[in-house]
């Protein structure tokens, strides 16, 4: 739990940690800014949850709790805070929202969405459900609540497996991340169709399918490509290759470890390679830089999600001192919506 902090003391903690990749410059006003952001949250009686994917300076200052969704999702579910500032995308503080509904929830922007959630409408969902009647609906958590209501359970990337084969049903229908189905399907030894490529096909029951998926992809992970590896592995030979599962099953396929952003950190962690790559939103391969100084890390490239970019001191700042762009989710959608997620945490509960 992050306490109050004097600037000078943040400056020294976020130097330690950046002054490699951050100007110093940079640090002192950041720096301030983080340390009245603590001060705040204490005067206030909020929390920050900060994604994997925040950038450096504000990842190593200010959240009170960082991980990947399914581990915010079980913070938000706990906390006794009054407010809960999300520092993430619209689609993880709505998660906030639906499973403590008594909270404040907060978004410092209103610009971060996504692109895999936009994807994908509670509509979308209802036309698979009527296609394939019966066929139980698997949801990624980079959904927005509309969606979640109209699924049987939730899964994020690292429990989709499990959540899969926790159904043992013939058929599920899997949304919306095209690659992360693909993975799940491979792993699970499924063959998976995608109906909306090829609307006026029937599907029948005796065709050979096991996994009915959608062309959602998230725009940062579609990036990556099999070329990219192998010209990084001209060059070192030696290096480890991880993979986000929402990266393509030919990327996922050519790298050494496929994770979720938790599982990716705790490899590097408690593995010794002589370098490593990590295939995801480049801020968090700065983070995981920051907290291994003594690992090696390559940088592919500068892929950022523009819409967790659009997360910063600033914004959160100002939100909290405005307790501005709180999120509301109808009752209804939300408690429809609270069952498949509850159903997701459910069956993470079991690791």
């Amino acid at each position: 739990m992050i306490t109050d902090t004097t600037t000078e003391e943040m400056y020294e903690k976020l130097s330690r940690l950046l002054a490699d990749t951050v100007p110093d410059f940079e640090l002192r006003l950041k720096s301030e800014l983080a340390a009245e952001i603590n001060r705040l949250k204490l005067e206030k009686n909020a929390v920050i949850l900060g994604h994997n994917y925040m950038e450096p300076a504000l990842f190593h200052s200010i959240p009170d709790f960082v991980g990947d969704s399914l581990e915010l999702s079980r913070k938000a579910a706990e906390t006794d805070k009054d407010i809960i500032v999300f520092c993430g995308v619209k689609f993880m503080a709505e998660t906030a929202k639906i499973l403590n509904p008594g909270k404040k929830v907060l978004i410092p922007s209103l610009k971060a969405g996504c692109s895999l959630a936009a994807s994908i409408t509670a509509e979308d969902v209802r036309e698979l459900k009527r296609r394939f009647p019966g066929v139980p609906v698997v949801t990624y958590i980079n959904t927005y609540a509309d969606v979640k209501a109209e699924s049987d359970i939730c899964c994020t990337s690292s429990n989709a497996v499990k959540v899969v084969e926790s159904l043992k049903t013939d058929k599920v229908i899997f949304i919306p991340d095209e690659y992360l189905a693909g993975n799940v399907a491979r792993e699970t030894g499924k063959q998976i169709i995608f109906p909306t490529r090829e609307p006026r096909m029937r599907f029948p029951n005796e065709l050979d399918y096991q996994m009915i998926g959608w062309p959602g992809r998230c725009e940062v992970h579609e990036k990556f490509s099999v070329e990219d590896i192998q010209n990084v592995r001209k060059q070192f030979p030696d290096v480890v290759i991880l993979a986000h599962p929402e990266c393509s099953p030919e990327v996922v396929a050519a790298s050494d470890y496929s994770g979720s952003t938790t599982a990716m950190i705790r490899y590097v962690e408690q593995t010794n390679a002589p370098r490593y790559l990590l295939l995801t939103e480049c801020s968090m391969g700065d983070n995981v830089a920051a907290a291994n100084p003594d690992k090696e890390m390559l940088r592919l490239c500068s892929v950022r999600c523009p819409h967790m970019n659009q997360i910063t001191l600033e914004d959160t700042l100002e939100s909290l001192q405005k307790e501005q762009f709180e999120i509301f989710i109808e009752e209804d959608i939300r408690k429809r919506a609270l069952r498949s997620v509850q159903r997701m945490l459910e069956i993470g509960r079991e690791d």
